[in-house]
């Protein structure tokens, strides 16, 4: 074994039994030194360039924060990025900067460790000041750039990556998988730390949630995940706390020394050393943190104390509850919601939705927007997208259509093609997690199968995927053959590719069984049977349907009714998702009991002499549309006394009110002729959402902010502590970003 690798594994064991203490800012402590012009070769306020020009200034930030006692040193190599050493027109320098700056690092560490205390170098990975989410650079640029970063950390002798200061999710997951193909590509066991910025709004640069940045870095293969920047220590619990409570991976914290205060001397930061080991010491104590150090303002002094209070600490003990999900930029959504199906919104696919496929061939993008807007207003959780059509451009066609998805709809995507490059389109623009959709056996496993191309794209970056009962025989029809191929599934995916059973959702499938044929009646019994054994052999990996197969023929009408009545079958059968059109999903209490029962005799087979539910669900529907059911339906609300309509609409979750997006008057009852004066008792009403089953939580506003640029060293703004986002969704309650940032 190499002195590298017996340092570096020493590393991972220290971060998993005590407190490490990282150095504070470079940035702000070199602006304090003595330098000229020519000390940045004409480069002002380019810090990297100091590696090579006066490497002694660089070693002495370094040598006082090693005599503060620190365990781990950070790389000069802030900026040694695309962005940054882009507006200066160096960067062909990137990897020689890296490089350098981790070599005076390396010789530092060297020098000052002795026999009985072992020191590491985390290489810095900073930002830059070009954001992919935004268009300012494209993933694959940005990624390549930062492997090259990487790989010169690497060779200048880094012990692990830090992942810095994050501020797009985006940015952030191209470091991250630039920094990983970097590591394999050297064989070392090399650490990643990831760090977001919070602002003073409570979410990051873009508008992302806590929720949201930890569930699509952590599936990225992150050792650490933690906060730096932008604030001080105290507007950073609520955050650190939630990690505490969801994250597996060990949690960081390097603050500001407070948030800037202008003065006439320039930016002064108010807390002091005693106060930022204060709050290092309540993180340790109630979020069990791993590695405590500074940011912007911090100095060899904070260090010191930060020290003495905490060096060899052991651990405190975690017990993290995570919460299995896909991310939008914005939010984070759970697989499992309350007491409610995760509902995938099916209009947004060019193969289901006629009005989608005509607006994306058009062109119509502003209107292809507002279709995925009104799933979410009809309370979808999640939005399938799929733009394969025939003789068109999948991969442009993709990029067209979630380039504006992944900044307009606060909804996590499932991105739905058959085409390995189509996939790769779309993961390159999404910030959040996504799922894909999807994997099967259908031209087998071996090494040129669309599953051996596509799963290194999906384990790359992170993603969930669907995956179908389909074999190299074909659909599977029986709730054994389901069962066979959903093991065989599920086996794959853990064993060779290293995913969690919880990030797996199988669909089981289903023909219809609306058209009359034989062979096809008894599908949806095989597939609600398929569905319980494997939520029995498999409790933690997820399930989802393609409902509206099983309606396919029959008019709109009956379609909703049956529909809504195999839904609630495979529900409770154990159902965890399902791709549907969300508005015409029918509360089962609101279906006529003639009509409820044909669907359900009709959905387990329930034939006899003289009687076939097929014909019988025909019979009733023969004339009917969806129109006159809805008639049908406000002619039997305005019959009722009015809190008796109000309680109907919340049990069902309706709004009150025409169309999503249209309001009644106010001061106007449902047949809009005489005022409302009176309130309803509140706990009359609450009592009636008790009883309800809409099952739905809380959505966290979308918060974004302007795009501010900024050399390493100058102050960014900083985050408030607020409410603690319960990462629900409430439809109808979506702060949306009307337009790209």
């Amino acid at each position: 074994m190499t002195t590298d690798t017996r340092r570096r594994a020493a590393l991972r064991a220290a971060i998993g039994e005590r407190l490490l203490v990282a150095d504070g800012a470079m940035g702000s402590m070199l602006q304090g030194c003595p330098t000229t012009l020519d000390d940045f070769a004409g480069h002002e306020g380019c810090n990297e360039i100091l590696n090579v020009i006066r490497p002694d200034i660089v070693r002495s930030v370094h040598d006082g924060y090693l005599e503060a006692g620190v365990d781990c040193l950070t790389t000069n190599t802030f900026g040694a990025n695309l962005g940054n050493l882009g507006e200066y027109g160096i960067a062909d320098r990137i990897g020689e900067l890296a490089e350098a700056g981790a070599r005076i690092a390396r010789q530092a560490v060297d020098d000052w460790s002795g026999g009985e205390r072992t020191r590491w170098v985390l290489g810095s990975i900073g930002p830059g000041t070009k954001l992919p989410t935004l268009g300012h650079v494209t993933f694959a640029e940005l990624r390549d750039t930062y492997q090259e970063n990487a790989a010169g950390l690497l060779r200048g002798g880094a012990d692990a990556l830090i992942v810095e200061t994050c501020q797009d999710l985006l940015q952030a997951k191209a470091a991250i998988i630039g920094a990983r193909r970097a590591i394999a590509a050297s064989g070392a066991d090399v650490m990643l730390i990831a760090q977001v910025t919070i602002e003073t709004t409570g979410a990051m640069l873009l508008g992302s949630e806590i929720g949201a940045a930890l569930t699509a870095l952590e599936p990225l293969g992150i050792d650490v995940i933690g906060l730096n920047c932008a604030t001080g220590p105290s507007e950073m619990s609520e955050h650190l706390r939630y990690l505490a409570a969801h994250a597996r991976v060990p949690l960081s914290c390097m603050p500001n020394a407070g948030l800037p205060e202008l003065t006439s001397d320039g930016a002064y930061y108010p807390v002091t050393a005693a106060e930022l080991a204060d709050a290092h010491e309540a993180f340790a104590s109630e979020f069990g943190l791993a590695i405590a150090g500074g940011c912007c303002g911090t100095t060899p002094e904070h260090m010191a104390e930060v020290v003495r209070r905490l060096r060899d600490r052991p651990l405190t003990p975690r017990e993290p509850r995570p919460e299995p999900g896909v991310a939008s930029l914005y939010q984070h959504v759970p697989f499992r919601q309350d007491t409610a199906f995760l509902a995938i919104g099916e209009r947004t696919n060019a193969n289901g939705s006629k009005a989608f496929r005509e607006a994306m061939i058009a062109e119509r993008y502003d209107d292809c927007i507002e279709i995925a807007r009104a799933q979410t207003r009809d309370g979808a959780h999640l939005l399938d997208v799929c733009v394969d059509y025939v003789g068109r451009d999948g991969a442009a066609d993709m990029r067209q259509v979630v380039g504006r998805l992944a900044t307009a709809a606060t909804l996590p995507l499932v991105l739905d093609s058959t085409e390995p490059e189509v996939i790769r389109a779309g993961l390159e623009l999404l910030g959040g997690r996504a799922v894909v959709n999807s994997v099967n056996y259908e031209d087998g496993d071996g090494p040129q199968s669309r599953m051996a191309r596509v799963m290194p794209l999906i384990r790359e970056h992170g993603a969930a995927v669907i995956a179908l009962t389909i074999d190299e025989q074909g659909q599977a029809r029986t709730a054994e053959w389901k069962l066979a191929v959903a093991t065989r599934l599920i086996e794959d995916l853990t064993g060779n590719w290293g995913m969690r059973q919880s990030d797996i959702i199988v669909d089981c499938l289903t023909f219809p069984i609306s058209t009359g044929q034989e062979e096809t009646r008894r599908d949806a019994i095989e597939t609600i049977d398929a569905i319980r054994d494997l939520k029995r052999r498999y409790p933690e990996v997820q399930t989802t349907l393609g409902v509206s197969n099983v309606s396919f023929g029959l008019n709109p009408a009956a379609r909703a009714v049956l529909n809504s009545v195999f839904l609630a079958e495979a529900a409770a059968a154990g159902l965890d998702s399902a791709i549907v059109h969300a508005s015409r999903i029918m509360p089962i209490s609101r279906i006529p009991e003639d009509q409820l029962q044909a669907a359900l005799d009709l959905v387990y087979d329930r034939r006899r002499d003289g009687y076939d539910p097929l014909a019988r669900l025909l019979e009733l529907f023969e004339g009917v549309d969806v129109a006159a059911v809805k008639a049908s339906r406000a002619a039997e609300l305005a019959g009722l006394p009015l809190w008796e309509r109000l309680k109907r609409r919340i049990i069902d979750g309706e709004r009150i009110g025409g169309p999503a997006g249209q309001r009644r008057p106010a001061g106007r009852d449902e047949d809009r002729r005489r005022p409302v004066r009176l309130r309803p008792d509140a706990a009359a009403l609450r009592a009636a959402v008790g009883r309800g089953d809409e099952g739905r939580g809380r959505l966290p506003r979308a918060a974004h902010g302007a795009v501010r640029r900024g050399r390493q060293g100058q102050d960014r703004a900083g985050h408030g502590q607020g409410r603690r986002p319960r990462h629900r969704q409430e439809p109808g309650r979506h702060h949306l970003v009307e337009q790209r940032l």
